[in-house]
């Protein structure tokens, strides 16, 4: 119905029409709240909801996710004829779509009018599009647009209904078509160089976001196992005023040299006064927090209760399905001014975990409740929000905890901000350019916190100084300590990276996240995340002879043209055509090293002997009798003798002893440093 430019009522329609929902939990909350009345059918043991009256016959019929996806029947690469085609005939796993595909076939057949209710975003789009295209007819297709599953709030939507949003279709079309001609050409490209180095078929992937998000892995890792520790030396005190202690940090923060750090402990004690040289006491106030999006949701509860960004995700999408929450796949941090805010917190207030901070609320605000935005925004939602329907008693303790916090979120956003004296006061040590410094803080007024308590600051309080007075050292502290490595990526921090290089969408991050364990390429281990052998080869063999898929560039450039094509500025077409374009290019200049390539990852999928092994690790030696990494972290270890000479004077031989036994050592370097000291490698000039 392209000629529709105002709302469409559903009651005002004749005939028979179909609502299709995303999934069958939202068909079912859709019939409650939608339909007068209605009778229950199966069909293949889906079920769907059918109402007749008033000259209308409505059936409400679910999807399961996507029905179709994308297929070819062409072997090899490269391969750009393809067509959509039941999910269940592309992917074994997806067997369970056959009986929804079957149901939906009934649902569709000989309607007036088609509906689609999935998710208001551009994947529910794009599902809904290919059901009615295929099952029906876009041309008597109208859309049903909402962010939670209240009953208000979709019988308001189905008086509402207006065109097909084929910018949004237009813009998932193309990224299911860029997915799945980078994902299926270079995995092909990978798979076939194998087979000709050994005969045999096996299974690799390769993704338009999949690869950097790897090769962004894969670097921290590398540079996590090749770190040397290096000595460093703390310096602290510990003052005394008024019968409290106060610890004291250095401003510089450590020493590099051991001999410097002895120096400047030696006239501290000697003196065993410091002068106050600057005391500060400032209030500050602190604002509420934005409301959440997804990345922020998923932020928070790893933070607070370590879940991973796709269980938070998981569970926010099924707090939204039992209308609890309003739909959580945004990026959005502001809330709809047409929200009845109001009646969203009486309806709070009917929990008794929520009653007293409600009254509180509506108290600190007098009943003018405006919330704390953020800058991001989604063309098709709002921020998360609670929708005020109680919980059930048996919701599970995960998804009670993920709804807690949308809840005192939501509530924190409308609150004034919390007030918090922080203090600072510097300390003279007698020596020129030597401070030390402490600094405390204490609450002066709770604001948001009350609402929102997993920010709540840690209160250290220290007593009032006053510029010029001595203080007198009680003890001071002189540590040896060692560089630390990077942080070892987890699960959430490789999704904030993604977020901030702007690859990949709030729906697919998590998503790509667990790809890279299940295909191997990733594993947890009890020190968290760690790069497999299969991972670090194919990185290195995609790096070596596809850059620019291991580079966030191109994956961001495309993922700018498909926001063009949703906002009217490119089409779909230009887009794909740009792509496989590309791919021809990156193909055409892979094609003669292929037989290099096979070899390689065959070596590393342990299908080749490799022709000399690293005296280390078994992996193929490149330099030496060592392999890449272990003879980087030779190069390294050697390089460093001198910087730890500086710092600490000790032989090679002891400098090897304490590298090996550090904690902080990198895994490569601490594994060449013991094959030094038992002899299996040989130090070279």
């Amino acid at each position: 119905m392209d000629y529709v430019t105002s709302f469409v009522d559903l009651w005002s329609l004749r005939g028979r029409v179909v609502i299709i929902a995303e999934k069958p939990k939202a068909a079912s909350k859709i019939a409650s709240a939608v339909l007068p009345s209605y009778r229950k059918i199966t069909v293949q043991g889906v079920p769907l909801y059918v109402y007749k009256g008033n000259g209308l016959e409505v059936t409400v019929a679910s999807a399961a996710g996507h029905i179709f996806n994308l297929s070819t029947k062409l072997s090899g690469y490269p391969v750009f004829s393809y067509e959509w085609a039941p999910s269940f005939e592309v992917d074994r796993r997806s067997l369970h779509i056959k009986k929804f595909y079957q149901a939906l076939i009934e649902a569709c057949r000989g309607r007036d009018y088609y509906i689609n209710a999935c998710d208001y975003d551009i994947e529910g789009s794009v599902i809904g599009f290919l059901i009615i295209k295929f099952l029906g007819d876009p041309k008597k297709a109208l859309r049903a647009k909402f962010s939670s599953l209240t009953p208000a709030e979709l019988r308001e939507s189905f008086k509402r209904l207006t065109r097909l949003d084929y910018e949004m279709i237009e813009a998932g079309l193309a990224r299911h078509e860029l997915d799945w001609l980078w994902g299926v050409n270079i995995s092909r490209a990978l798979m076939s160089a194998v087979e000709r180095a050994v005969g045999k078929r096996v299974i690799l992937s390769a993704g338009r976001v999949q690869t950097p998000t790897l090769a962004y892995v894969a670097q921290q890792l590398t540079e996590r196992n090749l770190h040397i520790p290096y000595p460093i030396f703390s310096l602290s005190l510990v003052v005394e005023k008024d019968s409290a202690r106060v610890g004291a940090s250095r401003e510089k923060g450590v020493f590099e040299t051991q001999s410097e750090a002895l120096r400047v402990a030696s006239i501290i004690k000697e003196k065993k006064y410091v002068q106050v040289e600057d005391y500060v006491e400032e209030k500050v106030s602190v604002p509420p927090p934005f409301p959440f999006n997804l990345g922020d949701l998923q932020g928070e509860a790893y933070r607070i209760y370590g879940f991973s960004p796709y269980k938070t995700q998981e569970i926010a999408e099924r707090l939204y399905l039992e209308a609890l929450i309003s739909y959580p796949r945004t990026n959005s941090q502001k809330l709809p001014p047409t929200l009845n805010y109001g009646m969203i917190l009486n309806q709070l207030a009917e929990n008794p975990a929520y009653r007293y901070l409600v009254a509180q609320l509506l108290s600190e605000t007098g009943g003018r409740l405006k919330p704390r935005e953020g800058p991001k925004e989604d063309p098709a939602h709002p921020a998360i929000y609670p929708t005020g329907v109680k919980p059930p008693h048996n919701l599970p303790p995960d998804m009670l905890k993920v709804y807690d916090l949308v809840v005192r979120r939501f509530l924190a956003v409308f609150s004034r901000p919390y007030e918090i004296v922080r203090q600072r006061v510097v300390f003279s040590a007698g020596v020129p350019g030597e401070t030390f410094y402490s600094e405390g803080q204490y609450l002066v007024r709770k604001g948001w916190l009350l609402y929102y308590y997993f920010h709540t600051p840690r209160e250290t309080r220290i007593p009032s100084f006053r510029k010029g007075e001595l203080v007198r050292v009680v003890e001071v502290d002189l540590k040896k300590m060692s560089s630390k490595p990077p942080n070892r990526p987890t699960k959430m921090s490789i999704l904030k990276w993604m977020e901030s290089v702007e690859i990949g969408t709030e729906s697919t991050r998590a998503r790509i996240i667990e790809t890279l364990f299940y295909r191997g390429y990733l594993k947890m281990s009890s020190r968290g995340v760690e790069i497999t052998d299969l991972g670090l080869g194919v990185i290195e063999v995609i790096g070596e002879f596809f850059p620019e898929l291991t580079k966030v560039e191109l994956t961001r450039e495309f993922e700018k043209s498909l926001e063009d094509i949703r906002v009217g500025k490119t089409s779909r077409s230009l887009v794909v055509e740009k792509a496989k374009q590309t791919l021809s290019s990156l193909i055409e200049k892979f094609e003669p090293r292929k037989s290099g390539v096979g070899k390689e990852l065959a070596i590393r999928l342990g299908m080749i002997a490799p022709a000399s092994k690293c005296v280390i690790c078994g992996r193929q030696a490149l330099s030496g009798n060592m392999c890449r990494y272990h003879f980087e972290a030779y190069r390294r270890l050697k390089e460093g003798y001198q910087e730890w000479s500086r710092r600490e004077g000790v032989s090679f031989r002891d400098y090897l002893k304490r590298v090996a036994e550090s904690r902080s050592t990198g895994k490569w370097v601490k594994e060449v440093a013991e094959a030094v000291l038992k002899g299996s490698v040989l130090v070279l000039d």
